[in-house]
């Protein structure tokens, strides 16, 4: 099975970058194996509908996003199958979840979306120009980190811890990193 972890946001609006953010910080911290499987893990900012040749080359997808939620403090963390979403699910909350969740969709009805999975806080700030989290999403990437490797677990990867490197010192370079193109896909 080929596992697609998807992190989506656009880092220059502070919370609205989480998703962006931790796979980075995922990537950068940890080594992922398998016995016969494989976890690719993709910046995939704002892109959407431009991602849908990466997303349908694979089985599982885990996407990474902020989600809006109704009557939610910010830094509440949801985890759940795509197609069970919370009823306090509202995805017209950010500067793009309507693309994504479109995307998603789009490819739905032409059978070509892997079974999805979602990771995503509540935001706390949508601000233009503002590289970095406000202190509440901040202190939920532990419970996120804590809830993402137990489901890869639970997918049968095993986890090596290779680095301890903070989520902030990640961000200043995170708008350097995000697909490459340059990849045969």
């Amino acid at each position: 099975m080929k596992v697609l972890l998807l992190g989506i946001g656009n880092v220059l609006y502070a919370d609205e970058g989480i998703g962006v953010h931790f796979v980075n910080y995922i990537a950068e911290n940890y080594k992922f194996s398998h016995e016969s499987d494989q976890l690719d893990i993709t910046d995939g900012g704002t892109l959407a509908q431009g991602l849908i040749p990466i997303i349908c080359q694979y089985d599982y997808l885990i996407v990474v996003d902020t989600v809006n939620a109704h009557d939610v403090e910010p830094g509440q963390v949801y985890f759940f199958d795509f197609d069970k979403a919370p009823a306090e699910i509202d995805w017209q909350g950010s500067a793009h979840e309507v693309e994504m969740l479109q995307t998603l969709n789009m490819m739905d009805m032409v059978g070509d979306r892997p079974k999805t999975y979602i990771l995503g806080v509540t935001p706390t700030v949508l601000e233009p120009m503002t590289l970095g989290l406000t202190p509440m999403v901040e202190a939920a990437v532990p419970l996120m980190e804590k809830t993402l490797l137990a489901h890869l677990n639970q997918l049968n990867f095993s986890c090596e811890r290779i680095n301890e490197t903070d989520i902030n010192t990640l961000i200043p370079e995170s708008y350097k990193r995000g697909v490459n193109y340059n990849e045969e896909y």
